[in-house]
């Protein structure tokens, strides 16, 4: 494992971001801000890889393989974290820390987002910030990683 390599993994329709309900989301395009949080990345001394997927069991597959591969995970799970006890047993399985983002407020949106079935398993939580959420937890991986 190279202990300066994370992942950037983000779940359904988070491609669409920029697409998609641009009063929670934002009007910038996925691609963009997927570019700043790699450069983000690089200031603070990391390596950073972008998975995004609609399908759960790619993004469980690719947990899987950062046991082997990465030094920590920036998750943003999309819909995925309100239900998916397979993604969380996945997170749980490996010793690589998480840290699950938001780029919206998900205790302040609709009731079932107020739930993250994967929390329990992450380091912590980030949300409600847009992009800078994003940016915020390149800021606990890389403290978490230095501990």
């Amino acid at each position: 494992m190279e202990n300066n390599r994370i992942l950037f993994l983000l779940g359904p329709n988070l491609n669409l971001v920029g697409v998609r309900e641009k009063g929670i989301y934002g009007s910038e395009n996925a691609d963009d801000i997927y570019g700043q949080v790699t450069e983000r990345a690089k200031e603070l001394g990391f390596s950073c890889d972008v998975f995004q997927s609609n399908h759960e069991g790619d993004l469980i597959d690719k947990v899987h393989e950062a046991r082997a591969k990465y030094a920590g995970i920036l998750l943003n799970a999309g819909a995925l974290t309100h239900y998916s006890y397979a993604l969380r047993d996945a997170i749980a399985g490996v010793p690589v820390p998480v840290v699950e983002t938001h780029m919206s407020n998900i205790h302040a949106r609709e009731e079932f987002r107020k739930n993250s079935v994967i929390a329990p398993v992450c380091k912590g939580q980030i949300s409600g910030f847009g992009k800078v959420s994003y940016f915020l937890g390149l800021e606990a991986l890389k403290s978490l990683l230095e501990q």
